[in-house]
């Protein structure tokens, strides 16, 4: 009979989340949560300083080589490894704001 044995913390850590990928893979024009960073201690807490934290909710713009994301109404761009780094969730589209409706006035003829 074999035993399971408990994760460590350490390891829980670095384990990807379900329903998550790298920002990387995220389609242009995507609006994701970051749920886990995937980089060394230092960087992370750069990340973290850049606004790029856990639960924060980003915006992808840009996909190609490098990516261009918006965070609370900031553009930045980041390599693909940092990309591969950071582990997101998809968030349900927000809908679009529906503009204002225009009153049409009615005119009489005199």
């Amino acid at each position: 009979m074999s035993r399971k044995t408990a994760a460590s913390p350490s390891e829980a850590r670095h384990r990807p989340k379900a329903g998550t990928c790298p920002l990387s893979q995220v389609r242009a024009g995507t609006l994701v949560r970051i749920k886990q960073l995937f980089a060394a201690p230092d960087l992370c807490q750069r990340l973290r300083e850049l606004g790029l934290c856990e639960e924060q909710r980003i915006k992808l713009l840009l996909q190609d080589r490098s990516v261009v994301c918006q965070v609370c109404n900031v553009r930045l761009g980041l390599c693909g490894r940092l990309a591969d780094a950071i582990w997101v969730e998809p968030l349900p589209a927000a809908p679009e704001e529906a503009p204002e409706k225009t009153r049409v006035r009615e005119t009489r003829a005199a």
